[in-house]
C-alpha cells in the first residue's frame, strides 16, 4: 500500500501521555497505602493490591489475597547510537515523594549505554498500580522503542489487546472523528480481570514477555514512560476511562456482528455512559439515527443515572430499512462536560453468488482482526462476495487455507524478499517461498509487493528479476508446483518499471501481472495527460490514479503479450477531513465505479485493500493522521462503512456479468459501461459535468478539507437524460439503495451526476422492433435483422379461397402468387442501415375468384435500432 506523507496535527480532548500521571490516581476510592521493607524487599500496599519490589530489578503485584499476578524485572531502551539496551538488575528503595511514600526502582544497565540512566517510580491506591519509567543520559534516545518486562501469573485467557479512543468535533468543520486516547491489555485470571493502562502500545511488539510502551520526550536528554494497572471486572474501555479520570466515557455497541442484519426491521443498540467522577451523576443523554438520504429514523432523549466510578447502559431502538446505511450518534452530559459517540448498521439481505472461482471480487491480505470471531467474519465476506484471499498459508498471519477451503473460497500467497540480501539467500527464500506456497493449495504467488521504489524509474526491476524472480522461477520447476507466479504488486501504474522489468525478461517468466493503481482525489475513471512515464509521483501525484494506470499496463501488454491483470491492492481511503483521501459518500462511488471499471478492462481479480479499517500494528486502534488506519470496508468499530455496502452492489451486479461496451451519450459527460448478465442488459451511469478531482470546494491552503457527512450530496450539477426503455427501469445507488423509474412511450427520464448508478431495464442497445401498424388481416413492423433495420409484412389469407398478394415498400416489392386460406406468411424488406425513416406500405390483396382486389395502405413510424452511446 502506498502512502502519503502529509501530516495532519489535530486538536484533542486531552493530549495522550498527560492524562494517565494525572489522573489515575484521583479516580479510584481512597484507601490507606502502607510501606515496608523487608530484607531486600520493598513492598507497598492498598485496598486488593500490594507490590514487591526486590534487588535484581523484580517488580511483584499480588491481589489483597496475596496471589501473584504478574511481575517483571527488566527495562529495555532503545538509542539511535547504542541500539537497543536491556536491564542487567535493579535496586529498590523506599523514597517519599510529593508527602507519599512510593517505591524506586534504580536499573542497571549495561556499560555500553552510553550514559543511560533508567529508574522507576511506583505508586499505588485503591486496587491499583502506577508506574513511571525515566531514561536519561543521552541526547540519542528513540523513546518509541521503550519496553518493559511482564509475565502473567496463571492466566486463564490470553491478554485481550483494546486501543481505548473518543469521538471529537474538527474545529475546522467537517465530520467527526476519533482520536486515541490510549491502550489497554486485559489480563485475565481465576479471581478476576486487570486492566493495563498505556498511552499507546503496538500489539505486534508486546508479547507474554515484554510490553511496549512507547514513551515522550521531556528534554533534550530525557523520556518518560508510564503504565497503570487496574484490577476490575469493568468493560476495558469503562475501566479505561475511570483510571484515567477521564470524567465521561460513552460507547455504542449492538449484539450483531459488523452491525450487520439480514433483514429490515427494529434492532437494538446499547450506549454505555462512564462515570468517571467521584460522585454519582444524573447525565442528559440525547440520540439520533440518521440514513445516507439524511432522514432522521428515530431520536430521542432522557436522562441516565451512574453511580460514581461506575458505567450504566440504556437500550436504543432503530428502525433498519432493507437498504442503505444508518448513522448513530450518541450525546452524554452533564453540567459540566459532555462527551458523543457514533456507530452505523446496516442491513443486507443474504445474497447466493454463481461465479465461483471465475469471480473477480476479492480481498487484499487477510483477516488480521478476529474481534468477531472467525465465522462471523467468513459469512460477512461471503455475504458481500469476496471469493479471493490473497495471503493464506499455514502458520502465516490471518486463517489457514482449510479455513477457505471449507467454504469454497480461493486463496493466493504473497510473500515478501529481503531485497538486502545476499544471493544465496535469496535463492534459499525461493525454495522455502515455493514450498509454502505449495502446502497452502496457492492458486497464485505474487512474489513480493511494492518492490518498484523509487517510482517512474525502473531502476529496481533488473535485480529484483535476476535476484528474486528467477529463483522462484526455478524453484516452481524443480519442486513440480503448480501455481502460477505474479510480479510484486506495485506500487502505482509504475511504466518504467515494467519496462525494464520486460527488457530484463522477467515478462516470461510471469503467468499474471499485479499492481495497484492507487487513488487520491481524482475520480475512478480520470485519465491523466500523457505517458505514464512522466505522471509525477509526489504524495499528490497523478501517478496515483485508477483507469489511466490501467489502460497504460493494457497498452504494454498489446506489445509484450497478454497476461492477467490483478489488482492486488485497490482501495478508496476515508482518512477524515482531508481533501486528497475519499469522503465516505464518495468512497462509495468510487468502490462501486473502480469495481465496475475493473470488469470492464478485463481485470482477473481486484484484491480490495482492505477489509478493516485501524492497522495491524494497532488492531482496533484510531489514527486520524494516518491513512492507513483508513482503508477499511468497516470501521474501526467494525460497524459497516459505506464502502462495504458499495463492494456488495458491485459484486451482486457483476457477478456473472460480460462486459458488451463503454457507452458515451451525445452531450459528452455523460458515460457508462454496459453489460451482458444472467439477469438481462446492466448499465452503469454516471456524468463528468463537475469535473474529475473531488474535494475541491473552499480555498486550499494546506490538507484540510472539511468533509461532508454521508447523507451530503457533493455533485452541484444535476443532468436529465432520455434513454429507450421497454417498461420499468430499476436503478441501484452505491449504497445498495433500488427505485422504480416507469418508461413513457419507450423512453425513461434518469437523473445523472458524478456518482455511478447502475440500471436495469434501459434498451441501450437499440430497440429489437418497432409498433405494429395493421389494416384488416395485414400488418406492418419494423425489425432489427441480422445487424440492420428491416421491414417485415405479415399477412394472413382469407377464410375460404386462396388469396394473391403483391407488397410495395421502400425497400422493395414482393409477389405471393397464391397463399392459402387462413395460412399466415411473412416478408422482409431489409434497409441498409440500423434506421428507417417514417413511410407507407402499400399491399394489395386479392381473394381469387370474388370480385375486386383490396388494397392496404399502412403507414408506419420511424425506426432507429442503433446503440445508444
Amino acid at each position: 500500500m502506498s502512502t502519503d506523507p502529509l501530516h495532519l496535527t489535530l486538536s484533542r480532548r486531552h493530549f495522550l501521555g498527560a492524562g494517565l500521571l494525572a489522573g489515575a490516581l484521583v479516580a479510584l476510592p481512597p484507601s490507606t497505602v502502607s510501606a515496608s521493607a523487608a530484607g531486600t524487599d520493598v513492598i507497598l500496599t492498598a485496598t486488593g493490591i500490594r507490590v514487591v519490589a526486590s534487588v535484581g530489578g523484580r517488580i511483584a503485584v499480588h491481589d489483597g489475597a496475596g496471589t501473584l499476578l504478574m511481575a517483571g524485572s527488566r527495562f529495555q531502551t532503545k538509542d539511535t547510537v547504542h541500539g537497543i539496551l536491556t536491564s542487567t538488575g535493579g535496586t529498590p528503595s523506599l523514597v517519599t515523594v510529593g508527602g507519599e511514600q512510593v517505591i524506586q526502582m534504580d536499573y542497571v544497565m549495561p556499560a555500553t549505554s552510553g550514559g543511560a540512566a533508567v529508574s522507576a517510580t511506583i505508586r499505588v491506591q485503591t486496587a491499583q498500580m502506577h508506574i513511571e519509567w525515566t531514561v536519561s543520559g543521552t541526547t540519542t534516545l528513540n523513546p518509541a522503542g521503550f519496553m518493559f518486562s511482564r509475565s502473567i501469573s496463571a492466566p486463564v485467557a490470553a491478554d485481550e489487546y483494546v486501543p481505548t479512543s473518543e469521538w471529537v468535533r474538527d474545529g475546522a468543520g467537517g465530520i467527526p472523528y476519533e482520536v486515541p486516547t490510549g491502550v489497554v491489555y486485559r489480563s485475565s485470571w481465576a479471581s478476576g480481570h486487570g486492566l493495563l493502562l498505556l498511552d499507546s502500545s503496538r500489539k505486534a511488539w508486546t508479547t507474554a514477555s515484554w510490553v511496549h510502551a512507547p514513551g515522550r520526550q521531556v528534554d533534550a536528554t530525557t523520556a518518560v514512560t508510564r503504565a497503570s494497572l487496574i484490577l476490575t471486572d469493568a468493560r476495558p474501555v469503562s475501566g479505561a476511562a475511570i483510571g484515567r479520570g477521564d470524567g465521561i466515557g460513552i460507547e455504542l455497541s449492538t449484539d450483531r456482528p459488523y452491525n450487520v442484519w439480514d433483514s429490515a426491521g427494529d434492532v437494538t443498540a446499547t450506549v454505555t455512559v462512564t462515570n468517571a467522577h467521584a460522585a454519582d451523576e444524573i447525565f442528559s443523554l440525547e440520540w439520533w439515527a440518521r440514513d445516507d438520504l439524511g432522514a432522521i429514523v428515530a431520536s430521542g432523549t432522557g436522562s441516565l443515572t451512574v453511580p460514581s466510578l461506575s458505567s450504566s447502559d440504556a437500550t436504543l431502538t432503530i428502525p433498519l430499512q432493507a437498504e442503505g446505511m444508518v448513522l448513530l450518534e450518541a450525546n452524554a452530559t452533564t453540567a459540566s462536560d459532555s462527551a458523543f459517540a457514533r456507530t452505523t448498521l446496516a442491513a443486507l439481505a443474504p445474497h447466493s453468488y454463481a461465479a465461483g472461482s471465475d469471480s473477480m471480487f476479492g480481498i487484499a491480505n487477510y483477516p488480521w482482526l478476529l474481534h468477531a470471531g472467525e465465522q462471523a467474519t467468513l459469512d460477512l465476506w461471503q455475504k458481500v462476495g469476496i471469493q479471493w484471499v490473497r495471503i493464506a498459508y499455514d502458520s502465516g498471519p490471518g486463517l489457514p487455507p482449510a479455513s477457505y477451503d471449507a467454504r469454497g473460497m480461493d486463496h493466493n500467497l504473497e510473500l515478501q524478499p529481503d531485497m538486502t540480501a545476499t544471493d544465496a539467500a535469496l535463492v534459499t527464500w525461493a525454495g522455502s517461498s515455493t514450498a509454502t506456497a505449495v502446502a497452502a493449495g496457492a492458486t497464485w504467488f505474487e512474489v513480493g509487493n511494492e518492490l518498484n521504489r523509487p517510482f517512474n524509474t525502473g531502476d529496481a526491476a533488473p535485480a529484483y528479476v535476476e535476484r528474486v524472480l528467477k529463483p522462484v522461477h526455478a524453484a516452481r520447476a524443480a519442486q513440480g508446483a503448480t501455481f502460477k507466479i505474479m510480479n510484486n504488486g506495485l506500487a502505482g501504474m509504475d511504466r518504467p518499471w515494467t519496462e525494464a522489468f520486460h527488457a530484463a525478461g522477467g515478462w516470461d517468466l510471469v503467468d499474471g501481472i499485479a499492481f495497484h493503481p492507487g487513488r487520491g482525489n481524482f475520480t475512478p475513471d480520470f485519465i491523466p495527460d500523457g505517458d505514464g512515464g512522466g505522471w509525477s509521483t509526489g504524495a499528490t501525484g497523478t501517478y496515483w490514479n485508477f483507469l489511466g494506470g490501467l489502460r497504460q499496463m493494457k497498452t504494454l501488454m498489446a506489445e509484450y503479450g497478454e497476461k492477467e491483470i490483478w489488482l492486488t491492492e485497490a482501495y478508496a481511503c476515508t482518512r477524515p477531513n482531508a481533501w486528497w483521501n475519499d469522503t465516505y459518500r464518495h468512497a462509495a462511488e468510487n468502490v462501486l465505479l473502480s469495481l465496475a471499471l475493473a470488469k470492464a478492462e478485463g481485470v482477473r481479480a481486484v484484491c480490495w485493500y482492505q477489509f478493516f479499517d485501524s492497522y495491524t500494528i494497532s488492531p482496533m486502534g484510531a489514527d486520524p493522521e494516518d491513512t492507513e488506519y483508513h482503508f477499511g470496508l468497516v470501521n474501526r468499530d467494525l460497524g459497516p462503512k459505506p464502502s462495504l455496502l458499495a463492494y456488495a452492489t458491485a459484486a451482486r451486479a457483476l457477478d456473472q456479468a460480460e462486459f458488451i461496451r463503454w457507452v458515451h451519450l451525445d452531450d459528452g459527460s455523460t458515460h457508462g459501461l454496459h453489460f451482458s448478465t444472467p439477469d438481462g442488459p446492466l448499465t452503469v451511469l454516471w456524468n463528468r459535468a463537475d469535473g474529475y478531482l473531488l474535494n475541491t470546494a473552499g480555498t486550499r491552503t494546506d490538507w484540510r478539507f472539511p468533509a461532508p457527512e454521508m447523507w451530503e450530496d457533493g455533485w452541484a450539477t444535476k443532468t436529465d437524460v432520455l434513454l429507450p426503455a421497454d417498461g420499468g427501469v430499476t436503478e441501484v445507488d452505491s449504497f445498495g439503495r433500488s427505485r422504480q423509474l416507469a418508461a413513457s412511450n419507450g423512453q425513461v427520464q434518469l437523473t445523472l451526476d458524478g456518482a455511478p448508478r447502475i440500471y436495469r431495464g434501459l434498451l441501450l442497445d437499440g430497440i429489437d422492433a418497432g409498433p405494429v401498424a395493421t389494416s384488416g388481416a395485414v400488418s406492418v413492423q419494423a425489425k432489427r435483422a441480422d445487424g440492420r433495420a428491416a421491414l417485415v409484412v405479415t399477412v394472413q389469407g382469407a377464410a375460404d379461397r386462396d388469396m394473391d398478394v403483391r407488397i410495395a415498400t421502400t425497400f422493395g416489392s414482393e409477389r405471393i402468387e397464391r397463399l392459402a386460406p387462413g395460412e399466415i406468411q411473412t416478408r422482409t424488406f431489409v434497409a441498409e442501415a440500423l434506421t428507417i425513416p417514417a413511410g407507407t406500405a402499400t399491399i394489395r390483396t386479392h381473394a381469387l375468384g370474388s370480385g375486386q382486389p383490396e388494397t392496404h395502405t399502412i403507414d408506419y413510424d420511424a425506426f432507429d435500432a442503433r446503440p445508444i452511446g
